[in-house]
């Protein structure tokens, strides 16, 4: 079995630690076998976690038995990493066991050295002192993660999920972290970088104002042809303040959230239906089926007929023979959303 070790050092962040834990913890294959044991370690006997104390099962020894170690971020990135832990890390590194970090974790694995020359992320905001603490390392402060192989970062808490997921795909392939995104709520591969997530000059509309009135007509229409000019006419503005307001609201441009709306309007109906792909891709607005799968690989990590193999199997005859495929509220199986 894979053994992945999470690493809790004093002031570790709550959520970084819980995100690697509960991601390969949880997970199940299709005959409910574990494919990862998770180990939470530490170098005493407890640690200090801030708004409580953690007591772990597993000392630093068991960093070099692992096949994957998980580095979690710290309250004080600058804080001094112990060179015990840090001995420890090198020695699992050459072993051959998998680094990586969650968030400001970027920090740790980088005062180890194993870092240097290889390019890396951490949260944006920590990005200039994680680049002036450690010029050998090339600090990339616009992507999710960033593998090297051996070694990965990944930057804010959230992209620690994306980190997750990714080492499962690489690990057990697109259907199986499929599945451990469903499970987490989570699309498999988010488009874009942190930049999305930066805090623009303008903050968003809230909810009710701006163009939330545009994206639910835009759900409900997913199989209409629909160009930029209808979009923002529909919207009753000009495309260039369409495309404008879609950035500083949503991240994306137009038409990328319309074709993540269409896939997600798909899986629901892979899910819900027996129609073949090729239908559903017309009726979620694909003009050819090569189109439309090509599309939900690159968001969903996997093909419409995996997915349909994977997710259907959840859902009971009841649920099935009760679920409308004009519908477009969610099936019982939680789906993830881009």
């Amino acid at each position: 079995m894979h053994v992945v070790a999470v690493l809790a050092l004093d002031k570790v962040i709550p959520f970084d630690l819980a995100t690697p834990i509960e991601v390969f913890g949880r997970l199940r294959l299709a005959d409910g076998g574990r494919p990862y044991e998770v180990r939470a370690c530490a170098a005493s006997a407890t640690v200090d976690a801030g708004v409580f104390t953690l007591q772990t099962p597993w000392g630093l020894d068991t960093l070099l038995d692992a096949d994957t170690i998980i580095l979690p971020g710290c309250e004080d990135p600058a804080s001094r990493v112990p060179e015990e832990v840090l001995d420890h890390l090198r020695k699992a590194a050459a072993g051959g066991a998998r680094l990586a970090s969650v968030c400001v974790g970027a920090f740790i694995l980088a005062a180890t050295g194993l870092l240097d020359g290889l390019r890396a992320t951490t949260h944006w905001l920590a990005a200039p002192a994680l680049a002036e603490r450690f010029p050998a390392v090339d600090v990339d402060p616009h992507v999710l993660y960033v593998d090297n192989g051996q070694f990965l970062t990944s930057a804010g808490a959230a992209a620690g999920l994306d980190l997750c997921l990714h080492l499962i795909r690489r690990d057990l392939g697109s259907a199986v972290a499929a599945d451990a995104a469903r499970l987490a709520v989570m699309p498999l591969e988010r488009e874009g970088g942190q930049a999305q997530f930066i805090v623009p000059e303008q903050p968003p509309a809230p909810r009710g104002a701006g163009l939330e009135p545009l994206l639910r007509w835009m759900q409900e229409n997913t199989d209409i042809d629909l160009s930029l000019a209808d979009l923002a006419a529909r919207g009753g503005m000009s495309i260039r303040t369409l495309n404008r307001r879609f950035r500083e609201q949503t991240g994306t441009t137009p038409l990328q959230w319309l074709l993540r709306a269409r896939v997600r309007r798909a899986q629901h109906l892979l899910e819900t239906t027996d129609q073949p792909v090729e239908q559903i891709a017309g009726q979620v607005g694909f003009g050819s089926p090569t189109a439309f799968r090509d599309r939900f690989k690159r968001i969903t990590g996997t093909s419409p007929q995996n997915y349909r193999t994977t997710f259907r199997s959840r859902l009971s005859r009841s649920d099935a023979a009760h679920s409308s495929p004009g519908s477009n509220s969610p099936s019982r199986a939680t789906r993830s959303s881009p």
